[in-house]
């Protein structure tokens, strides 16, 4: 590493956008993600959309049990 660096051409900025999102980084146990890949491939799905729709359902079971959250 340096011990200085030049920032004096640098353009406050340059690089930010307001709408931009992030996703989180979610880790899963190695069965689940087996199955999840299985599943998105039998499927002809990205792995995202296999697992929204999984969480959904279980958000609706839960929605159902009236549980709070």
């Amino acid at each position: 590493m340096k011990e200085e660096y030049d920032f004096s051409k640098g353009v406050r900025g340059k690089f930010y956008n307001k709408n931009a999102t992030f996703n989180l980084p979610i880790y899963l146990e190695p069965e689940i993600e087996s199955f999840i890949m299985k599943l998105a491939s039998d499927q002809k799905k990205n792995v995202s959309e296999v697992v929204n729709t999984l969480l959904f359902k279980e958000k609706e079971l839960i929605e159902l049990m009236g549980v709070k959250h």
